[in-house]
Parts: structure tokens; sequence; C-alpha cells
């Protein structure tokens, strides 16, 4: 029962953390969740229970490390591959030694040994801390994937470094001989059996799956199985379980083989699996981090023996000897890589050293360091206590939470999302384009396939545009220039409106043309309004007067609309005038607004109001669509067929909506992005609604 209100505690824990990170998206998800495991552990009816160490590295950081090899991006970790190994093993080496002797020169109570086991453990950085950073701060590819191959392959350096440590300090006898054999014999050993068991995973699977015997079940459950089993075997024969992990992850990719149905079906249902386990997990982990630092801190806290002034003298030392470590590291390591084109070694200019820094701080200690202090020994080989046991662990404690205070507020100043480059977002949105145009791939029917293919087409023809895009400096203000041309637009329309119904056709044919054309500049009209309503709410969020008159005017046009709709309906039982007719009337109205807008950017451009670049952009794109207008072979398409279109538009639009949501989900983009690529869409829905 005991362990069952564990269990609750922090399974509750998590399912709250993941409404709060929403709330408060400055602050990382870890900490949020180390402050939840604070207060779960104060509830009164929170149980006494002691975590094994050893269990917490199995049922834990195995799946976690496991998930991360497995989705990290392999080609930029081999591209970064010498540099993140030297950070794995230099410098958990140079930390582990310099946070030794330093912690032993300045507090002579501690043993050298001791003090070398507090570095060792304070060498690993924390895999789900790095891949947790606040939506706040973005990294660009190159340091993600240096961090994240660290992360991966520190944790093995670390772990054997503190056991030598421990060693030392428990028998009073160290052999540097010994320990290289044993370290090489660990990360060689480790890695080997992990990679033969990739493969044989991948032969394996690849055999079920040719003779029909793989279900979604059996493989879900061989796969979430393999990290456990892959880590106790690899201990087992005294060999790194967690290197067995990573190199494992890293090579197996069964589940990317194979086509059809089913194939797909099971890879979906496993993405989703892995996608709830790991948040779960990663919760889970600091949860119970956040439940076991008041004992930690308490004890020693309370105890009148320790002076508390040195504890926090202690914390502050060993945090700054392990970031300027790291800061010293990784600039030296910087300035002595050589430039991938030229082969030369590049000087360290502010960029360099800012970058310096970003991974200096992107590099929080986490579970791992935790784990290993609670691993210490109470007694030594003698018998007597182990020397300062509970004060180290309170120091290892404090040095987390310093290098995680340090990522979450610093890292934002240093990478600030909204410096990203308009190639970095035109990245970004290419990708959100091509998953949509998967997506879309994977819902043709014999029945829709020419209206799908048509929407496929003009998303293939957006992503080679932003791909040849270049050199403009403002996303901000090439999106404020599409809402302007969208103004235009609406101006023109309602100019043309008025100046139809101040017509006296002398004729029924003149009337049935007017009337056309009317309706026409009347749907495209309704369109624009709702589309410029939510192309700029970003704007009106803050402004509770105006959301009531914005949508009180929306409830007007939905009236208007419905109105319009029923006397058109009515119009078209008559019959007086046909959707084909309506449709080609908007198409001719729309060749006009786009001569109208054209000619208002070249304007634009020899006044200067707006930045050159952009008006060439965007007046490229006005004649591209002018271009699909013209070339499309619609003014005597069926109105089902033209409904057909629009409608697979307007799921698209649906599809990349849901992407981009997934997207911040994931943390691949900050709340600001969230709100551009939201508004993006809303103003490419002006075809999707214009036959509305």
């Amino acid at each position: 029962m005991t362990e069952l209100t564990l269990v609750l505690c922090i399974v509750g824990a998590v399912v709250v953390s993941s409404f709060l990170s929403r709330f408060i998206p400055k602050i990382s998800t870890p900490l949020v969740q180390i402050v939840l495991g604070d207060a779960a552990a104060q509830l009164p009816f929170f149980p006494d229970v002691t975590l094994d160490p050893e269990l917490f590295m199995v049922l834990f950081i195995a799946p976690l490390l496991y998930l991360e090899a497995r989705s990290i991006n392999k080609t930029a970790l081999l591209k970064n591959l010498k540099l993140s190994l030297s950070l794995a093993i230099g410098l958990a080496i140079a930390t582990m030694v310099a946070v030794g002797y330093v912690t032993h020169a300045a507090w002579p109570a501690v043993p050298l040994a001791a003090a070398l086991a507090l570095g060792a453990a304070l060498g690993p950085t924390d895999a789900v801390a790095v891949t947790s950073l606040s939506h706040e701060a973005t990294l660009s590819e190159r340091q993600h994937g240096i961090l994240e191959g660290e992360s991966l392959f520190n944790d093995a350096s670390g772990i054997v470094g503190f056991q030598f440590s421990i060693l030392a300090a428990t028998t009073g006898t160290f052999s540097v001989g010994a320990a290289v054999g044993e370290f090489v014999v660990s990360f060689l050993g480790g890695t080997l059996l992990g990679l033969a068991f990739g493969v044989f995973a991948n032969w394996l699977f690849g055999l079920m799956r040719s003779f029909g015997w793989e279900t979604t079940t059996s493989r879900i459950l061989m796969e979430l199985f393999l990290p456990f089993l892959l880590y106790l075997g690899a201990e087992a024969i005294g060999v790194s379980g967690v290197l067995a992990v990573v190199a494992a992850g890293l090579i197996a990719r069964y589940d990317r083989s194979g086509v059809g149905p089913n194939v797909a079906r099971t890879n979906i249902v496993s993405s989703s699996v892995w996608a709830v386990l790991s948040f779960a997990l990663n919760g889970s982990v600091f949860i119970m981090l956040g439940m076991m630092l008041p004992d930690v801190l308490g004890t020693t806290w309370a105890d009148p023996t320790e002076s508390n002034t040195m504890l926090l003298g202690i914390i502050v030392l060993v945090s700054t000897v392990v970031v300027a470590m790291r800061f010293v590291w990784v600039a030296a390591m910087l300035r002595i890589a050589r430039d991938q084109h030229t082969g030369r070694r590049r000087r360290m200019t502010p960029e360099r050293w800012r970058s310096a820094a970003i991974m200096t701080f992107g590099g929080p200690k986490g579970t791992i360091t935790l784990s290993l202090m609670f691993t210490i020994p109470y007694t030594i080989a003698a018998g007597a206590d182990f020397p300062m046991r509970d004060e180290l662990i309170f120091v290892a404690a404090g040095v987390i939470i310093v290098t995680l205070l340090l990522a979450n507020f610093l890292l934002p100043l240093l990478a600030p999302n909204h410096r990203r480059s308009t190639k970095e977002m035109d990245g970004i949105t290419v990708e959100v384009l091509r998953q949509t145009v998967e997506e879309l791939a994977r819902r043709v029917t014999p029945e829709n396939r020419r209206a799908v293919l048509a929407v496929i087409d003009s998303y293939t023809k957006r992503i080679t545009r932003l791909k040849h895009r270049i050199g403009s400096a403002d996303p901000q203000g090439f999106e404020a220039l599409q809402i302007e041309a969208l103004q235009w637009e609406k101006d023109f329309l309602k100019q043309r409106i008025i100046d139809l119904k101040n017509e006296k056709p002398a004729t029924p044919a003149a009337t049935h043309q007017r009337d056309l054309h009317i309706e026409a500049c009347e749907r495209m009209l309704d369109q624009l309004m709702t589309t410029l309503r939510h192309a700029t709410a970003g704007s009106r969020n803050s402004q509770a007067v105006s959301q009531i008159r914005g949508r009180f005017r929306a409830l007007q046009r939905r009236v208007s609309l419905l109105a319009r709709r029923i006397y058109g309906k009515i119009l078209r039982t008559a019959p007086l005038m046909s959707e084909d007719e309506i449709y080609a009337a908007v198409r001719g109205t729309q060749l006009e607004a786009i001569h109208v807008v054209i000619g208002k950017l070249y304007e634009q451009m020899h006044a200067g109001a707006y930045n050159t670049e952009d008006c060439s952009a965007l007046i490229l794109d006005y004649q591209r669509a002018e271009a699909s207008l013209r070339n499309r072979p619609n003014m005597e398409r069926s109105a089902e067929t033209i409904n057909e279109v629009e409608d697979v538009k307007r799921d698209s639009y649906a599809i990349e909506l849901g992407i981009i949501q997934d997207l911040f989900e994931d943390g691949r983009i900050s709340r600001a992005q969230l709100r551009q690529l939201r508004r993006n869409v809303y103003v490419m829905q002006v075809d999707a609604d214009s036959g509305a």
C-alpha cells in the first residue's frame, strides 16, 4: 500500500506539471517538477520510502537514455562526434580532478578520494534536462547536437570514475593502471554489446515481419522491454549498461523499415507510446528528485556539528569550478576545432564566445549525479562510517539546483527565440509544410485524388519558394506587409461593391452580370474579413474591449453571410445564377485585386515605406498566384470539383495547425513562434475560403 501511494503521488505530480508548464513557459519543466516533488513530499499521507539507486537507474535512466539515443539526430551527432566525446570523456575527467582537489583543499575534512567521487558524479550532464530546456531558449543545430551527444556518452565516464574513487575511499588503495584498464573494458565492452544487440534486434524484427508474425502488441512490448534487458545484461557481465543502451538506441532502426498499412499503424502506435512514456518518465525522474531533496538537505542542514555557512560556501565554490571548467574547456575546443570548409582554426569572435557560454549553461546536472551520490556506502572497509557522506550528498544536490537555475534563466538571455533568423524560421515552416504534405498523401483515395494532388502541388510550390527565399531580416515586417496587402484587397472590394451597386444596368443581361460580380465581391470580402481577424488577433489579445468588438463584428458577418447564402440558394433554385458563373466571377475579381495589390506594392517599394526585399518577395508571390489563376483550366470546371479542392484546402490548413501545435508541445518552437506560424496559416486561408 505504501508503494502504491508513492506511485500515485508521482503520477499525480506529473499530470499537474503538464498543465503548469503551459501557464509558466519561462520556467523550465524540470524545475516545475522538482518543486512539485518537494510539495508532494510535504503531504501528510506521503510515504516514507527509500529509493534504491540501482533500481532507479534501471527503471528510469535506462529507458530514457535509450529513447534519447533512438530519437537523436544521427547526422548532427556524427558531424559533432569529436566535440561531444571531448566533453563526455575529457571534460568529465578534468571536472573530476578539479572539483576533487579544490574541495579537499577548501574543506580538509573531506578525504581526497571522497572529493574525487563528488567531482566524478558532477561530470555527467542530464540528457533529460538538456531536452527539457525552456521554450524561451533556442539552440543552434550544432549546439543542440553537441549537448545531446555529450549527455549520451558522459554517463559512462562519470560512473566509472565515481566507482574507482569510491573504491579508493573505502579500501584506501588505488591503482591507475587497473583503473584505466577497467575503464577501457567498461567503455568498449558496453559499446560493442549495445551495437551487437541493436543489429540483432533489427534482424529479429525484420525476420518476424517477413514471416507475418509481428503484431502491434508484440512489437511494442518487445521494444519497451529491450532497454531494461540490455542494461541488466551489460551490468551483469561487467560492462557499462548505460553505454550499451545508448549504442543500441543509436543503431536500432527496425521501427522505420517495411511498408504497408500494418507497418505504418504499428509505427504510429510505437511513437505515441514512447511519447507518453517519455514525458511520464522524464517527469517522474525530476519529481522524485524533488521528493528526495527535503530529506537530503534537511538532515544535513539541521546537523549542529556542521556549519551551514561552510556548506553553502562549498556549494558556491564547487558550482563555480564546474561552470568555469566547462566554459574554459568548451572555448578551447571551439578555438582548436578547424573550419569544415577551409580546414583552418577560427578566431574567437564575440559570437563564438557567446556560443561557448550557451553550451556551458546548456549542460546542467541532474538525476545521474544524485543517483550516484546515493550509492555512496555508509561504511568503509575498516567498518567506520564513510566520511562526510551526508554532506557530500548535500553539496551535490545544491550544485544540481544551481546549474538548473542557470540553464533556465541565463540561456534565454544568451539564445532568445525571437532573434531567430528568417532562414531558421523558413526551415521550421518548410518542415511544417512537408509534414502536411505527408499527411495529405496518406489521405488520398480514388474519389479525392485529383483534389488532393492539386493541394499538394500548391504546398510543393510554397516549399520551393521558401527554400529559395534569401535575405529578409525582419519576418515581422514581412508579416505586417502581408496584412497590409490584405487590407488593400479589402478596400478594393468594398469600393468595387459600392460602384457596382451604383450602376444602372440597361438590360436584364447587364443586371445579371452586375449581381454576379456583387456576389463574387461579397464572398471574397467575407473571407478577407475573417482572415484579417485571425491574422491580427495577436495584437488584440490584451485588449478586452477590442475582443468584444471583434466578436460582435464576427457575429454580424456570420449572420450576414447566412442571409446571403439563403438568398443565393433561392437564386440558384430559380435559377438566375449558377455556382459556375459565380466562380468565374470570383476568378475575374481575384485577378483584378491582384493587379491592384501589385501596383500598391510597387508604390510602397519606391516610397521606401517597407523593406525592398519584403516588397519584392510579396510581388513574386502575387505574380505566381496570378499565373496560377490564369493557367488553371477552371473557367469551365464544375462547381463540384471546385468545392472538393476547397474542402481539401481547409482540411490541409487544419492539419498544418495541428502540426504546429505538436511542434510547440515537443519544445521545438517557442510560444511566440507558435503565434507567428498560426497567423501565417490564417493568412494563407484566403484561397480556401473564397468560394464559401
